[in-house]
């Protein structure tokens, strides 16, 4: 024990004081990592967002317009018609745009956002008759892929791609055998003598089913008549034409579905003669894609045991 009478206190104030710069040690790290974490996270994202296209434009150089449409055709995914209407529109207004490429890797989707993207082509291409488009079709194009590739100028295939399936389905599932099997008993009441339409947990209903039979040949007949106009005199139609068939791309040449072999690069090059492209695709960043894929499932979640339309 000291014979200083203030040890105790001297003590206690050195063990205060390594207590404080030690808070103070505790503090400039946390901050450290922090300002880290925030540096990585603004990296990221920095990463995945869409800044433009860096192409120096300023000596007037004509360009070919790219316009990717990939994957299922539909409101909340990546194909979806508001993106590739606001594509387009960007593409044909530039000054710089010579001709307008839409790359297609599609098996189809929604009638009604692939009838919206075919509208659209045909409205710019009748407002811009010096700005042709055409569709170079990569390994499918199918149902909703070609409704929209029939409004292109010419549609350029590769020999082994899948082109057509000219159709439309309504798909979905009857849970009444099973429910029979586990005692389950559908209790369903509505207002309205056809507001439980092909619901799946009751028995098919024939007049439901005629009614449902009956739209899909209504939207069948939309569909053949836009290939019809698009391809006019081109198009070679037989029985099977609008059957929901697919064909190689060599065979889809043969039936006047497409018009040649190509591919970006070379209608590029060899038909728009523009060899620089630029791509005007819509490219949503991740909190978008996050967005979009979340309200999808959800929506997915909640219908998924009923029937819809696809071109697919």
């Amino acid at each position: 024990m000291s014979d200083d009478p203030n040890w105790e206190r001297k003590i206690l104030e050195k063990i205060a004081l390594e207590g404080i710069a030690e808070q103070r040690r505790s503090r400039r790290w946390g901050i450290f990592f922090k300002l880290l974490g925030f540096l990585y996270v603004t990296v990221a994202i920095g990463a995945l967002i869409d800044w433009g296209d860096p192409t120096d434009l300023s000596d007037g150089k004509k360009t070919t317009a790219l316009i990717e449409l990939n994957g299922v055709i539909q409101a909340k995914g990546d194909a979806n018609a508001d993106d590739v209407v606001a594509a387009l529109q960007a593409a044909f207004k530039s000054k710089h745009t010579a001709g307008v490429i839409v790359r297609i890797n599609s098996p189809g989707g929604s009638p009604v956002q692939a009838g919206i993207i075919n509208d659209e082509i045909r409205r710019l291409r009748a407002a811009n008759p010096e700005i042709p488009l055409y569709a170079v079709i990569e390994d499918i194009c199918a149902s909703g892929g070609y409704y929209v590739a029939a409004a292109a100028d010419k549609i350029f295939v590769d020999k082994a791609s899948l082109v057509g399936s000219i159709g439309v389905l309504m798909d979905g599932f009857g849970f009444t055998g099973v429910m029979d099997k586990v005692g389950v008993e559908r209790r369903l009441l509505t207002a309205g003598a056809n507001k439980g339409f092909l619901d799946p947990f009751s028995p098919q209903n024939a007049q439901h089913k005629a009614f449902a039979q009956d739209m899909l040949d209504d939207i069948h007949r939309q569909f053949i008549d836009v290939v019809r106009k698009g391809r006019g005199k081109r198009l070679k139609e037989t029985p099977e034409t609008f059957s929901g068939l697919l064909w190689t791309g060599s065979k889809s040449i043969e039936l006047g579905l497409a018009d040649g072999y190509g591919t970006i690069e070379s209608v590029a090059r060899d038909v728009i003669k523009a060899e620089t492209i630029r791509d005007y695709t819509v490219k949503s960043n991740f909190a978008e894609k996050f967005a979009k894929k979340f309200g999808a499932s959800v929506s997915e979640g909640a219908t998924s045991a009923l029937t819809k339309f696809s071109f697919r």
